[in-house]
């Protein structure tokens, strides 16, 4: 790992959003996304392979052989993240890449922009969708005080404690209740919440967002009791407010 010595030009760490699905990119990001990506060539990504697949569809004129690339997840060592920005302290600039969405958000690359800050190397985000926040935008729910809970536990018994607790939470704050699933998980967790959640309380479920196939509807749990829908396998936020 290098120390950043006073005086250096330093290159910028910028937060490339992707897209949430396999759509055309630039139908739902702006051209600002593009000419980053024609600058920069040194990356750090969650997976190689589709990164270099997004960055060859945003810019397919950009030599592969060029391009410097990281790996960030959950195997990764920790310690070695800070080298990661090495060549900002060289002046280059340094591209993050979530698998789909935003860096940063509900993404490994919290961890690498964090030692951005430590090391005073300057951070800029880039619009792009948020499904989390898209999916919110569109609920129809509180968007004045709403929280994001990520993936709610996999133990069944664990599972209906934290539902009945977002589900408290929502009444006693005025808050909206944000989590999400493993897509093949989505089905049995909506099971879940129908016989969890009290009847009156409002479910949003928006499903492939950005996408040909988006599916965003707002019902009473009761409401939900009545209705059929395949979530399998479908990228899924849901919302609750009771």
């Amino acid at each position: 790992m290098e120390e950043v010595k006073p005086g250096l030009v330093l290159g910028k760490v910028y937060l490339i959003p992707t897209t949430l699905g396999d759509n055309a990119p630039l139908e739902v990001l702006p051209i600002s996304i593009k000419r980053t990506i024609e600058n920069t060539d040194h990356y750090i990504v969650e997976n190689e392979k589709t990164a270099r697949h997004f960055i060859k569809k945003i810019s397919p004129s950009k030599a592969q052989p060029s391009l410097h690339i990281e790996t960030l997840n959950k195997f990764t060592d920790p310690a070695i993240i800070p080298t990661y920005l090495d060549p900002c302290i060289h002046g280059f600039n340094v591209g993050v890449l979530s698998e789909a969405g935003c860096p940063g958000i509900a993404d490994p690359g919290a961890d690498v922009i964090k030692a951005a800050h430590e090391k005073r190397i300057q951070v800029v985000p880039l619009v792009g969708p948020s499904s989390i926040l898209m999916a919110m935008m569109s609920s129809g729910m509180n968007g004045q005080n709403f929280a994001f809970n990520g993936y709610l536990p996999i133990d069944t018994s664990e599972r209906k404690a934290m539902i009945k607790n977002l589900e408290r939470l929502s009444r006693e704050k005025e808050q909206s209740q944000i989590f999400m699933e493993t897509p093949y998980r989505n089905d049995k967790l909506l099971l879940e919440l129908k016989r969890v959640l009290h009847k009156s309380t409002k479910l949003c479920i928006a499903s492939d967002i950005t996408l040909p196939t988006e599916f965003i509807q707002t019902k009473t749990v009761h409401e939900w009791g009545e209705i059929t829908v395949d979530l399998n396998k479908r990228p899924t936020i849901f919302i609750i407010q009771a």
